[in-house]
């Protein structure tokens, strides 16, 4: 049996069994008395040798490999990780412009929007590869919508984890949810706007409401394929749907995020949603909905989709994998509408722009889809994601003159200042320190940033526990103005 010191329990204690496991195994990997690389015992075997059953080793086990001390491959024993300059592959560390008299620092980058791979399970992963390379080599371009085999699953997975009803033939496979969007601009482009009669709306430029603070991203990318936008500023559950009655234009579309407002994380209540479909009846117009993390509800139930209450067929639902599994994969899709005149579009726009997706990479994410092993990640993930958003809170929830937001669901977390010129400090102070965050005013969809509340935006998911913590701690010194033992010293790394 692999070595490991002794673990003493206290069963009468009021400390559940599970929690004094990880207390004594962390605190053993921090003394070097399990060295790194060192295999610990099974589940199985542990939970024999200390008497208690194997929940609670497996509870204490998933809670080690969250925090960073161990390392779970499937088909290998789990052993101790490496605790310093070792990050998450989905998470490189950078390094920044330093003073002459030192080396760069090492960077832990909480840039928003990259998840953990750490659970992915690596068998599947190569599996499905070596299952779409053994295919026999094809001598056409795949399907325009996608290959089937793909779509299959990816109708399969929206049933299952959006409750949205469609089928193979509604789906168009994308590179993302940057070519979605482009796909949807140009077919706005070539349909003209909503608010003129057809002959007059030739040559017209699309005009799409969307969401400030938002998406920065698909604002560039609508606005570089001549889209014009509106914004429109958020309130607590997300955009007012008045707001849009009350604009001096008619716009052609509207891009929202109902389920996890980005960044501000509200969420659209239903009677808002109804509201929303109603408004898009009346004006003819379309609705995006951007359902980016859905999977990661930690508040609440999940509240259905637009496109699941869409008897009008105005709703082009987008959607990725990035979030679920790795942006590495660049692979979306796009969940046309039943209304002829909006699907014909999007339609014709793919068949003048084939899909930039490989063949083989729609195989290959079909497989893992299929294998179950994107079901047990976002299992294993969503856990992950709540243990480490209660460290956020715990940490971050009292700190003076500051508000902790966006923590219902996602990936990220925002953290509101008293002003631009203090969210902006913290910022570059923070990067001085080694941690990378964003700057909230950077979401805005206009030129000026006025109507955008200052704060920093980051992500939790990527890096472990270990790391988090210590960023954290800078995190709260800095916008707290207070000192910690780091201020000054090493930064926090990935580790």
């Amino acid at each position: 049996m692999p070595y490991l010191p002794v673990i003493a329990l206290e069963r009468a204690g009021s400390e559940p069994l599970s929690a004094q496991i990880v207390a004594q195994m962390r605190s053993s990997i921090l003394l070097g008395e399990l060295h790194v690389g060192e295999s610990v015992p099974s589940t199985r075997a542990l939970a024999a040798r200390l008497g208690v059953s194997r929940g609670s080793v497996v509870t204490a086990y998933d809670q080690l490999t969250g925090e960073g001390y161990l390392v779970s491959t499937q088909g290998a024993p789990t052993r101790v990780a490496v605790l310093v300059h070792e990050g998450d592959a989905a998470l490189p560390t950078q390094s920044v412009v330093a003073p002459k008299s030192g080396p760069a620092p090492v960077v832990l980058d909480l840039t928003p929007g990259y998840p953990s791979t750490r659970r992915l399970s690596g068998r599947a992963w190569t599996a499905a590869w070596r299952r779409a390379a053994a295919q026999p080599i094809p001598h056409t371009e795949p399907p325009l919508q996608g290959t089937m085999a793909l779509r299959t699953e990816v109708a399969q997975h929206l049933r299952h984890a959006r409750g949205v009803l469609c089928s193979i033939d509604d789906i168009i496979v994308t590179a993302g949810t940057s070519e979605a969007l482009a796909l949807v601009a140009v077919a706005l482009q070539e349909r003209g706007g909503a608010g003129a009669a057809l002959a007059d709306r030739v040559g017209r430029a699309p005009l799409v409401a969307v969401e400030t603070p938002g998406y920065p991203a698909a604002a560039r990318v609508l606005r570089r394929l001549g889209v014009n936008l509106v914004s429109i500023p958020n309130e607590a559950d997300g955009m007012p749907v008045r707001a849009l009655d009350a604009l001096a234009n008619r716009v052609d579309a509207v891009l929202v995020t109902p389920s996890h407002q980005y960044p501000l994380g509200g969420r659209l209540p239903v009677e808002d949603r109804l509201r929303l479909l109603h408004w898009a009846q009346r004006t003819d117009a379309w609705i995006i909905e951007d359902d980016y993390d859905s999977e990661f509800r930690h508040v609440g139930p999940p509240l259905p989709a637009l496109a699941s209450l869409d008897n009008d067929g105005r709703v082009v639902l987008v959607g990725s994998f990035s979030k679920v599994l790795t942006p590495w994969l660049r692979v979306g899709y796009l969940v046309l509408p039943e209304r002829a005149a909006v699907r014909d579009a999007l339609l014709a726009v793919r068949g003048d722009l084939p899909g930039p997706v490989s063949g083989v990479v729609q195989e290959a994410a079909a497989a893992l889809l299929s294998s179950g092993a994107v079901r047990r990640h976002i299992a294993t993930a969503r856990r992950d994601y709540a243990h480490r958003r209660r460290l956020v809170l715990e940490s971050l929830s009292s700190v003076p003159g500051t508000t902790l937001t966006a923590l219902d669901g996602g990936l990220h977390a925002v953290l509101e200042l008293a002003d631009q010129v203090v969210a902006g400090l913290a910022v570059s102070e923070l990067l001085r320190r080694g941690i990378r965050v964003a700057d909230l005013r950077d979401y805005s969809a206009e030129p000026v940033k006025s109507a955008v509340p200052a704060g920093l935006v980051f992500g939790y998911a990527a890096c472990n526990d270990t790391a988090l913590a210590r960023a954290l701690d800078q995190i709260r010194a800095v916008t707290a103005g207070t000192p910690t033992p780091n201020d000054g010293s090493e930064p926090c790394t990935a580790g």
